[in-house]
């Protein structure tokens, strides 16, 4: 059984469709990206993941649970962490104080200390700097932080909103290998990204994403190698 299994979602905004029968799986333990280009409906599926955008049609499966109801605190509490695009931090808050805003959920506030430490041992730069307000902390060290309330949740399935976006070229490759540590930490990933070369080498599974419809699926690798989206995104 699937972690997380999601099946045939129809989502709108009003009158107009954004996502067309959308169906995909992350299965425990690894990391599944949904690449594809800017609008679309990657983000529209991680909101409608987490609770924030309800589907028209369709079911969202979570632990052999249907959630497609659930309100986005119940889904929390359930296990299911959204880190969104553009980091979204407290920036007049320390870096503790941000971590411990994130601890609102029993599960969270009962392990808080022990996650505490396991978040610091990922991110040393974060103990270093856990006095200093979020909005003075560089972007690659944001982004650690918003990745690290994330885990501060003690997730069944971190879900990753364009972690890359707007940093420079090596701080991308050092969050995206952050993300490969994470795996290794035994997290499940469900990751959205645009950088569709570093998003497949790291991925068990991929979706490929057009206009609001699934249009390939694969291992990582496979779609690496897929002539369609080396033409389409990988500039090849």
């Amino acid at each position: 059984m699937s972690l997380l299994d999601v099946r045939d979602v129809d989502v709108f905004y009003g009158d107009a469709q954004a996502l067309w029968g959308v169906s995909f799986q992350v299965e425990k333990g690894t990391i599944t990206s949904i690449v594809g280009a800017n609008g679309a409906g990657k983000t529209t599926i991680m909101k409608t993941i987490s609770g924030l955008l309800i589907p028209r049609s369709g079911t969202i499966v979570f632990e052999g649970r249907d959630i497609t109801r659930e309100e986005p605190h119940r889904r929390v509490e359930m296990g299911i962490a959204h880190v969104p695009e553009g980091r979204q931090l407290f920036p007049r808050l320390t870096v503790m104080e941000n971590l411990r805003a994130a601890a609102y959920t029993k599960r969270a506030r009962e392990k808080f200390q022990d996650t505490l430490e396991e978040v610091f041992n990922l991110f040393p730069i974060l103990r270093e700097r856990r006095n200093q307000l979020a909005g003075t902390l560089s972007g690659g060290e944001q982004q650690m932080l918003a990745i690290a309330r994330g885990l501060i949740l003690r997730p069944e399935i971190l879900m990753l909103d364009e972690p890359s976006l707007g940093l420079a070229p090596k701080l991308v490759i050092m969050i995206l290998n952050l993300v490969r540590r994470l795996k290794e930490e035994g997290y499940t990933i469900l990751l959205v990204e645009q950088n569709v070369y570093q998003a497949l080498k790291l991925s068990d599974r991929a979706y490929v994403l057009e206009t609001g419809r699934i249009v390939k699926s694969g291992t990582g690798e496979e779609l690496l190698k897929d002539e369609d989206v080396k033409r389409a995104y990988l500039g090849l």
